[in-house]
């Protein structure tokens, strides 16, 4: 019976390193060099702008690190990083923008995607809350898309999305 105990302990002591393992091959599918377009508001009910990006991702077991840089109408550049660290299913980390001041990172992973509250620095369309969403999509593309809430009318909006992919095989 003893035996049983200890085996039952055991296997229940693997459980976590099994989930820490699908995220581990998760992340590290995030890792490498990016770019693509997309489109940025610059406040809600404000102009859309579209931007081109550059994304530089680094990944270990349980973290993935990015920063970036995305363009628009070549007159500014804005960069950008977060670092997002996975214990089992929480996902937990920091989101610095254009103001250099560290967001509130929080969320978890359903399928290939990464589902994040933010929770801004500062206020940000009349609030500090918003939703980031890290999506892979097959072997090559990355989604990263923001949503915010219009206070006024109670419904989201997307405030950016950058399609990225990593370059061609031919560019490698």
């Amino acid at each position: 019976m003893r035996a049983v105990l200890i085996a039952a302990l055991l296997s229940l002591t693997c459980l976590p390193a099994r989930a820490d393992t699908s995220e581990a091959g998760f992340l590290q599918s995030l890792g490498g060099d990016w770019s693509g377009a997309g489109m940025v508001l610059t406040r809600i009910g404000g102009t859309s702008l579209n931007v081109s990006c550059t994304l530089r991702s680094d990944t270990s077991a349980s973290t993935v690190s990015m920063n970036g840089t995305c363009r628009g109408l070549a007159v500014f550049t804005r960069a950008f990083s977060a670092i997002v660290k996975a214990a089992g299913q929480r996902y937990t980390g920091n989101y610095i923008g254009p103001s250099g001041q560290p967001s509130k990172l929080v969320g978890s992973r359903q399928g290939n995607r990464l589902n994040l509250n933010v929770t801004w620095a500062r206020v940000v369309n009349g609030d500090r809350n918003a939703t980031l969403v890290i999506e892979k999509v097959g072997q090559d593309r990355l989604l990263m898309q923001t949503v915010d809430r219009d206070l006024a009318s109670g419904r989201s909006v997307v405030t950016s999305r950058i399609d990225l992919q990593r370059p061609s095989a031919a560019s490698r």
